[in-house]
């Protein structure tokens, strides 16, 4: 397999399939962080965080629609108003859905995991009525259009370049918000322990409803940036949500970090795999290694040490 290309064709091909997974790799990230924060800080099972994801796509075009309409002058910027409004609109969702719904079963994962599971199929439902069964494009500003040359034979997409810079900041404030800020302080107080937190003074129920909310919000804004480099359809989260639970199980249900790294090693294993042989071979085979890794070290690549 890999006698057939040259050195030089060889090293090619890693740094463009390198690149291609750094652009998965942000995806998964920006889904993992919205699932690590719910499933990981309160042990829900969202089911539905896929369809959160396309709320937030959905969110961005019809933005762009509106703004090529009455805004044409301010197109160039509509992508990053897009961004707030898919974060506001997924967040106050989720946040709808943890009052009405997730409250209610907490300590009772396979409940929440039916719960939200329905819930999947209605948003579906509701999306396909709205905007119809066929997948819809967003028209990308002039300025993330193109290509940036490396060399001769790799070209690195302005747009990837964007996502993944996106990326970049959204981790960062996400590690501020859990580690540097009192509201993180209270989430991480909760996790260890629920009990003592609310003895403190520390509303809990309001700690839940504001962390399922941030959690949602970013995969809104993670189905923002998905607009950038697939097309969106009622189904399209459905895609990514299994990938992006092997990442927040693989890197450690309680550990940032852990997201970060298991989203990188999946991605690039990934996108490697798929050019040398097909998309559903490369998908087995990086199953069957995180399952192998997963049996030998069953918390993960990094795990929380909490006292119990």
């Amino acid at each position: 397999m890999l006698g057939d290309y040259t050195p030089d064709q060889l090293l090619s091909i890693f740094a463009m399939q390198g690149f291609a997974g750094l652009i998965l790799f942000s995806v998964f990230v920006l889904m993992a962080l919205g699932l690590a924060i719910i499933f990981g800080q309160m042990g829900v099972i969202n089911m539905a965080h896929g369809e959160f994801m396309i709320l937030g796509a959905y969110t961005t075009f019809l933005t762009s629609k509106l703004f090529a309409l009455y805004l044409p002058a301010l197109f160039p910027i509509y992508f990053f108003v897009a961004m707030i409004l898919a974060f506001i609109a997924a967040g106050a969702l989720g946040m709808l859905v943890e009052w009405a719904l997730i409250r209610h079963l907490y300590r009772r994962p396979l409940d929440t995991l039916l719960a939200t599971w329905g819930l999947s199929l209605i948003l579906q439902q509701t999306y396909r009525s709205v905007f119809g069964a066929r997948e819809v494009g967003v028209e990308l500003p002039q300025w993330t259009m193109g290509a940036v040359s490396l060399t001769d034979t790799i070209e690195v997409p302005i747009n990837g370049i964007f996502v993944m810079v996106l990326t970049l900041l959204i981790t960062a404030a996400v590690g501020l918000l859990m580690y540097r800020s009192g509201w993180g302080r209270k989430v991480r107080a909760v996790v260890q322990n629920r009990t003592m937190a609310g003895a403190v003074g520390i509303d809990t129920e309001k700690v839940d409803r504001m962390t399922f909310g941030i959690g949602c919000g970013i995969a809104g804004v993670a189905g923002s940036a998905f607009t950038m480099i697939g097309s969106t359809g009622p189904t399209s989260g459905q895609l990514y949500i299994v990938d992006t639970f092997l990442v927040v199980v693989f890197g450690g249900a309680q550990s940032l970090l852990g997201t970060i790294a298991s989203a990188f090693t999946i991605s690039q294993t990934r996108s490697t795999l798929e050019f040398f042989t097909s998309g559903s071979m490369a998908q087995v085979v990086t199953l069957l290694g995180v399952v192998i890794i997963l049996m030998l070290r069953p918390q993960g690549l990094f795990a929380l040490k909490v006292r119990r």
